[in-house]
């Protein structure tokens, strides 16, 4: 796939889940389930896709090329891919201990 045929460039948070994404080497490796960003910062971290082969894998933001309305290309190879991590492990909710205090008794 080349830029010309995955659609118009897009910022990260336009990212839509299900897009494609495509190795460096052109092959479909998977699709976006998850863009990971810290949101204070207006950082991109990186992607969670789902391979082909149904697992997830992590993709950290330098791996990523391009993100574009249709497909998302990578830097790094279909191989490559292949050895990639699972996504980071998410951090639990802070409790609430307002909605604790005020909540209803029964």
């Amino acid at each position: 796939m080349t830029p010309a045929d995955d659609g118009l460039a897009v910022h990260y948070t336009a990212l839509e889940l299900g897009t494609r994404v495509v190795s460096s080497d052109g092959e479909e490796v998977g699709k976006v389930v998850e863009v990971l960003d810290n949101l204070p910062e207006h950082i991109f971290d990186g992607l969670v896709i789902e391979t082909v082969a149904g697992e997830r894998r992590f993709v950290d933001a330098p791996e990523v090329a391009r993100t574009a309305e249709r497909a998302v290309t990578l830097t790094i190879t279909a191989a490559e891919v292949a050895e990639l991590g699972p996504p980071p492990a998410r951090e639990a909710a802070p409790a609430k201990p307002l909605k604790r205090l005020f909540g209803r008794r029964r």
